[in-house]
């Protein structure tokens, strides 16, 4: 399939590793040049090495903190100035930290809203008139299947991470007109290091061995596994592609079925 995506330009954030860096080099397979960011600047470069050198795309690399806001801002701007155009912005940043409501500080909510939707907001706003300009624009953002099913221990996920189906739908239906489509990818459990996480908070408050944890998730995930990155990161690129041209203010979840609602 011809997704139309050679020469345009990608900006994925939290790039480094996870899904982010499968997301990039995803984009790169299809031949889209890359502005990649995170907080590791080394990290970072190696993911623009690894796309060069194996799909001979042009790329640029920041390190920043995707919670400031200024930041972001400063880092489109420079991207644009680099590569004349920016067609596609993936936002994405690392997932909060899970802890029971009542351990939840202010500061963890604050921390969360400005990672997790300021972050996304910021983006949008940043990229959107360029896309405007272009009357052609692909925003996916990155969120997670709790927005659909909240998990118990990720109560500031469940929250914060909500939001941004309701900024897609408004967004969506405000510039569809401009030829720009905004949609959202849910992931379930994938083979990050995000899930070894959870995982082993999962096993410590159970009292349980990592590997009993894995094992039970796993029993109740249809296809008997967790999602890899690299099939997160080829969803995405789909809903930036042209064959996803009229797909627009929708939640798509990468979970291997482990959301039971309809």
């Amino acid at each position: 399939m011809d997704t139309g995506l050679k020469g345009r330009v990608a900006i994925v954030a939290g790039s480094s590793a996870g899904i982010g860096k499968a997301t990039a080099l995803a984009f790169a397979a299809e031949g889209a040049h890359l502005a990649l960011c995170a907080r590791r600047q080394a990290e970072l470069d190696q993911v623009a090495g690894e796309a060069r050198s194996r799909f001979g795309v042009e790329t640029f690399t920041q390190a920043f903190d995707v919670g400031d806001s200024d930041a972001v801002r400063a880092f489109v701007q420079a991207v644009h100035a680099k590569f004349r155009r920016i067609d596609i912005c993936v936002p994405n940043a690392g997932g909060p930290p899970a802890k029971p409501f009542l351990d939840a500080t202010l500061e963890d909510w604050e921390r969360t809203w400005q990672l997790n939707l300021r972050s996304a907001i910021v983006f949008a706003q940043s990229v959107l008139p360029h896309m405007q300009q272009q009357h052609w624009g692909r925003i996916v953002t990155l969120t997670s299947y709790t927005v659909k099913q909240p998990v118990p221990e990720l109560v500031l996920s469940n929250t914060i991470r909500a939001g941004m189906m309701g900024l897609v739908r408004s967004l969506a239906g405000q510039f569809g007109k401009d030829g720009i489509t905004i949609n959202n990818v849910g992931p379930g459990f994938t083979s990050t290091d995000r899930s070894r996480s959870l995982l082993e908070t999962r096993a410590k408050n159970r009292n349980v061995s990592f590997e009993q944890v894995k094992g039970d998730l796993e029993r109740e995930i249809p296809i008997g596994r967790m999602a890899k990155p690299e099939e997160v990161g080829q969803t995405i690129v789909w809903l930036a592609s042209e064959a996803a041209a009229s797909i627009t203010g929708q939640t798509i979840l990468v979970d291997g079925g482990s959301y039971k609602g309809l």
